[in-house]
């Protein structure tokens, strides 16, 4: 499994629309969203998926936007899982969907009295509550997020306007929840709801692993609230890893500054496309990057008939192999994928940092016998270029050299 962490940052605190929005902001595909959001049963609402700015801070808006004719009707919990159940949804969208329902019917019913089964959920089992419980689970799905870690929540204080009436912050839904599944939260002066009761199951039930005492930021995507407060109401999702650098070179064997074969399962897909566009071919290779392929590259072939074509060549490890495969097959337009294990040899290598006038670049550096060689990650080269508006090449050379 991927040492790749998606790590739910909730200094604003989190609700299910927030969620949404930063998983799109991170890259989850808003038509994929949206054509899985038609399989459900339900109707008289829009999809809005847009920009806006919360306290200066450039964020993704996703909301459902609901048609005032068309009078919704309060759902149970029951309902809801059937609903779901019968649904055409990917199988591992309903368990995650089904996971989020169920937490919170157990949180609903802890409050009122009854079972989870009966209890009724209102907000929660109103159309545009469906939606984002759903909306997430698809979107995760589509990100191919596996370990997923919650920051600490902060949450305001004072009283909150419900269907029940003016309740208490946390409202009590929410607080069952920040009880039931011990989650890290951090009072706050804000007065209001910032930790509503979606985005409390959220974080109980798909929270499970700890977020690494050192990381790496890969990417981030934000996502907005509907509130304004004196702060940006925003919820930040964050792809990570569990930082590896070294800052002294350490010692190697004999054996480890040979080249070695990987103990790694790698696998090749391969498949032929002659009528995509560059640009769906080029959105296509950042996806598959993205959802873990080892490398993915594209060679000039001619299929039958002399016609010209591309060869779509993704490297990948065994347990990302049917993911990577189906968003082959959504993204593009073939219909067919060749699939085989190979072997490699890999050069030892380490992480090591080079710090540069402008900041500190991490340096990928391998092995072969006495010789060490290394490479600048280009994302941080590139990062750097940009915010201090230097050439790609001066910040590279610069961090080549402050390494060797």
């Amino acid at each position: 499994m991927s040492d790749r962490i998606l790590y739910l940052e909730g200094s604003s605190g989190i609700s299910g629309d927030m969620t949404v929005s930063a998983l799109l902001d991170l890259g989850a595909d808003r038509e994929y969203l949206k054509r899985e959001i038609a399989k459900l049963p339900l109707e008289g609402y829009r999809l809005v998926i847009g920009r806006t700015e919360k306290c200066g801070i450039d964020a993704c808006a996703f909301f459902v936007e609901m048609d005032a004719a068309k009078p919704q009707p309060a759902r149970n919990y029951r309902q809801i899982r059937q609903m779901l159940e019968e649904s055409q949804l990917e199988s591992r969208v309903k368990e995650r969907a089904l996971a989020i329902f169920g937490v919170l019917a157990e949180a609903e019913a802890a409050v009122h009295g009854t079972t989870p089964e009966q209890v009724h959920f209102h907000e929660v089992g109103a159309v545009d509550s469906i939606i984002d419980i759903v909306g997430v689970a698809i979107c995760l799905e589509d990100l191919g997020a596996e370990k997923i870690a919650i920051g600490t929540l902060r949450e305001g204080q004072g009283t909150s306007w419900c269907q029940h009436g003016r309740m208490p912050v946390p409202v009590p839904a929410t607080a069952q929840l920040i009880a039931r599944y011990h989650l890290a939260v951090k009072i706050t002066d804000t007065q209001g709801e910032m930790i509503t009761p979606t985005g409390a199951a959220i974080a109980a039930a798909c929270g499970n692993c700890r977020l690494p005492e050192e990381f790496v930021i890969e990417k981030i995507g934000i996502g907005s609230g509907e509130k304004d407060f004196t702060h940006a109401n925003i919820l930040r999702a964050m792809w990570v890893r569990p930082a590896k650098e070294e800052e002294e070179p350490k010692t190697v064997s004999d054996a480890e500054k040979a080249p070695q074969e990987s103990g790694d399962a790698v696998w090749v897909l391969e498949t032929n496309v002659d009528d995509c566009t560059g640009e769906q071919l080029g959105y296509v290779q950042e996806r598959l990057l993205d959802s873990g392929a080892l490398d993915a590259c594209y060679l000039p072939v001619f299929m039958k008939k002399s016609r010209p074509a591309w060869q779509l060549q993704v490297l990948c490890r065994r347990e990302d192999m049917e993911k990577l495969e189906r968003l082959i097959f959504r993204e593009t337009t073939t219909i067919g994928i060749r699939r085989y294990p190979v072997q490699r040899t890999v050069l030892p290598r380490r992480m090591a940092t080079a710090r540069t006038p402008w900041g500190n670049v991490r340096v990928k550096v391998c092995s072969l016998g006495e010789e060490q060689r290394g490479y600048p990650e280009y994302e941080d080269v590139k990062a750097l270029s940009l915010a201090a508006d230097v050439p790609f090449g001066q910040v590279y050379r610069e961090a080549e050299k402050a390494w060797k």
